[in-house]
């Protein structure tokens, strides 16, 4: 069975290899039991460092006796690596961006599936056929010194606006920051050059 799980910043793709796992996959214990049984669990793009998932590992460990190992890649790579090993696949979850998550699903690497919590997710948080759901978000945030800083600004704008000494991340590469400034400005996400045009201003 292949799931995915997706985030704002983030999806997870799982992929659990047995097929009679399919047919346990509403029966918590059943499943649990199949976990314990094959004894380990091996992801793409899913380290210790991202996405506290070194707790969930452990949690596994703990409650499972399961074991972990991840080799780091790239949305596209492990999509790529999925589809390419289709029911043979040598990993088990992976972890992509959320905007992967609709060529994952055309790729054909994801299986429908619906936990038992699945009304209380959000229609915008979730694939309305079970390919994959919201399972955590990433929030871009201003860090503002407010000893030094009297006139606290709380918009993209409000920092055009105001006579700010503004720090920035490496803009080049967090394409969220990009989008966020982009679409928390009043833009669409397609005009792409609103985003890093708005950092230069504020920057």
């Amino acid at each position: 069975m292949k799931f995915l799980y997706a985030s704002v910043l983030t999806t997870a793709l799982l992929a659990i290899g047995p097929a009679g796992y399919a047919a346990a996959a509403d029966n918590v214990a059943a499943l649990a039991q199949a976990a314990r049984q094959e004894g380990q669990v091996m992801s793409v793009g899913m380290p210790d460092s991202w996405a506290n998932w070194k707790q969930t590992w452990q949690d596994l460990a703990s409650q499972y006796q399961i074991q972990h190992s991840d080799t780091d890649m790239s949305s596209a790579q492990e999509i790529a690596k999925f589809l390419a090993e289709k029911n043979n696949a040598s990993a088990d979850i992976g972890d992509v961006g959320v905007s992967f998550a609709p060529l994952a699903v055309q790729k054909g690497v994801t299986q429908p599936y619906k936990p038992s919590t699945w009304d209380q997710i959000p229609a915008w948080a979730k694939d309305k056929d079970g390919h994959w759901a919201v399972a955590y978000t990433g929030t871009i945030a201003f860090i503002v010194n407010k000893q030094t800083v009297k006139n606290i600004p709380h918009s993209w704008a409000d920092l055009l606006k105001g006579d700010y000494k503004v720090a920035l991340g490496d803009v080049g590469t967090a394409a969220q920051a990009v989008n966020g400034s982009r679409l928390c400005h009043g833009r669409q996400r397609n005009e792409s050059a609103t985003g890093p045009r708005l950092l230069r201003q504020i920057g």
